[in-house]
């Protein structure tokens, strides 16, 4: 995780820097605004992947003269024939058109699919076997 802590961390120097020229330059409130908390956000991150880096073994990414066949195996389980996914984009999909539309009851009812959809993502193999 060195490796992406890294790039954050160099994006969040271009986001300060180009804030800082936009100020000089600029003086536009809004984007001097968003430029700094894009840089904050940025660096939110990069310090949590540097945080959890520190408690990872290395990995193959992390070491400069590491083999192309270091990395090989497997790398997780991926569901083959999940529905969910599905479900997840189509409750995020009601929500954006709800916030775009300001539909409150449509936002409440999205939302609570969108937990239930989220639910059964993550707990898709972690249901009992059927009793018979």
């Amino acid at each position: 995780m060195k490796v992406e802590s890294r790039i954050f961390e160099i994006i969040t120097a271009f986001f300060f820097l180009a804030a800082i020229v936009y100020t000089v330059l600029a003086q536009e409130p809004v984007g001097i605004a968003a430029l700094f908390l894009t840089g904050g956000l940025s660096l939110i991150i990069g310090t949590y992947f540097r945080f959890v880096s520190r408690r990872l073994e290395a990995r193959p990414e992390d070491n400069p003269e590491a083999e192309v066949s270091d990395g090989a195996g497997d790398v997780g389980f991926f569901s083959p024939g999940s529905y969910w996914p599905i479900g997840v984009a189509a409750c995020a999909a009601l929500c954006g058109i709800a916030l775009a539309f300001w539909h409150v009851w449509l936002l409440v009812i999205g939302g609570v699919l969108l937990l239930f959809a989220i639910g059964g993502l993550v707990f898709e193999y972690h249901i009992r076997p059927a009793e018979h």
